[in-house]
């Protein structure tokens, strides 16, 4: 059994946390959400990525304005909303809960 469909599953299952944290620092637009994501070694394409800002807004846990740009059209910018930031908070007691019981999985000696 080869690991890259495991790892692959493992980035997708981070994916969603990952974006607030970048969203939690800045309001941004898409392409730079990707690019940061890159830069950290999270690869990600614009069609998975998209529809997780659609599901993340329609849950009211971001929102979105316009800004024009210099380099064409105007960009879509997200933020997250009050709801966001309080689920994010969840996700990292979740994201610490689950490092800890890792971190003890490995140290148990059989």
């Amino acid at each position: 059994m080869k690991t890259e469909n495991s790892k692959a599953q493992m980035r997708k299952g981070i994916l969603e946390y990952c974006t607030l944290l970048l969203l939690e620092r800045k309001d941004c637009y898409s392409s730079e959400i990707i690019s940061a994501l890159k830069k950290n070694e999270l690869i990600i394409v614009e069609g998975t990525l998209y529809p997780l800002l659609t599901r993340l807004k329609n849950a009211k846990l971001l929102a979105y304005h316009w800004e024009e740009s210099s380099q064409g059209p105007p960009r879509k910018y997200y933020k997250l909303t009050e709801n966001g930031k309080s689920f994010l908070k969840d996700l990292d007691k979740s994201w610490e809960e689950i490092v800890k019981t890792i971190k003890k999985i490995k140290n148990i000696k059989t």
